[in-house]
């Protein structure tokens, strides 16, 4: 097993790969580095695009598959899921905020 490191903020949530805040859920998804530097880097842009979050590099060990291995008691609440976007609709279909 080798080292990794992932960021969380303030609130428990850990940074994906697409720049946003995971529940950690997902391992897969998760931004990870073997390099220390390279999380304090990404850390620091993340902290001055948005100076009220409040992140930490975490050291965490790599499984056999190179996921980070995270506690269950690391795990902050899950995410609400999103809806997905409305599709368009018919001709003369009415949106789904319309009242008749």
């Amino acid at each position: 097993m080798s080292e990794l490191y992932i960021l969380r903020n303030q609130e428990g949530y850990f940074l994906g790969k697409q720049k946003d805040w995971l529940d950690g859920r997902d391992r897969g998804a998760l931004y990870k580095t073997p390099h220390k530097d390279e999380a304090v880097n990404q850390m620091v842009e993340i902290s001055a695009r948005d100076f009220e979050q409040r992140i930490r590099v975490l050291p965490c060990e790599a499984d056999e598959k190179g996921l980070p291995t995270l506690a269950q008691d690391d795990m902050p609440e899950p995410r609400p899921k999103r809806k997905p976007p409305a599709t368009e609709r018919e001709p003369g279909e009415p949106a789904p905020n319309e009242q008749d």
